[in-house]
């Protein structure tokens, strides 16, 4: 995998460069992002149905390349509570991205797809604690990486020249083994800066 994110880079930085030698490069944009959206899966290993609603938070930067095409890197982590005694997955992941965007008016609509990947870290308990500091039997921990594609489409709305509010709806597909990860899609609303 460090392999794949190590070529991607060295890519993405080929063609920033050969960009910005036939002015091709017109400014970027980055900023944070929040999310939730509904999340659902079974985690075959213990026969446990996951669901539910997401909460995260994550960023994005663009490099603009001519009028309507942009690329960048992305990056979130999102946490599914579970049973609500402590439980949860969370997922952190990101990777490198390329969009097309349109002006229409004060409106900016997007689509494109993300490639990368990250970690899933589950923690189940299944019995309440007696007590602080005490052993929890049934607790299930486990740490699981995995390779993603991300498709999501999305519409800025121009607040002023540099200034944006994005609104996005993705849905992160897990590749290979770990497509038995919770999976379903998630909304977000945050700020971009202009540049």
């Amino acid at each position: 995998m460090r392999r794949i994110v190590l070529a991607a880079f060295c890519l993405l930085l080929t063609v920033v460069v050969s960009a910005q030698e036939k002015k091709l490069l017109h400014g970027f944009d980055g900023g944070m992002m929040i999310h939730t959206g509904y999340l659902s899966g079974r985690l075959e290993a213990i026969g446990y149905e996951a669901k539910g609603a997401p909460m995260g938070i994550g960023g994005v930067i663009h490099l603009h390349l001519g009028e309507h095409f942009r690329i960048g890197s992305e990056g979130y982590v999102s946490t599914l509570g579970q049973r609500g005694n402590g439980s949860y997955l969370k997922y952190g992941w990101g990777g490198l991205l390329a969009d097309y965007y349109t002006v229409l008016g004060r409106f900016q609509p997007y689509a494109g797809l993300t490639l990368g990947g990250g970690a899933m870290t589950t923690l189940l308990m299944f019995e309440e604690p007696a007590s602080a500091w005490s052993p929890i039997d049934g607790t299930r921990f486990h740490k699981q990486g995995f390779m993603s594609i991300d498709p999501f489409i999305g519409c800025d709305f121009i607040i002023n020249g540099p200034m944006h509010m994005t609104l996005k709806v993705d849905c992160l597909c897990a590749l290979s083994e770990s497509k038995l990860l919770p999976h379903g899609p998630r909304v977000y609303i945050g700020f971009l800066f202009y540049h």
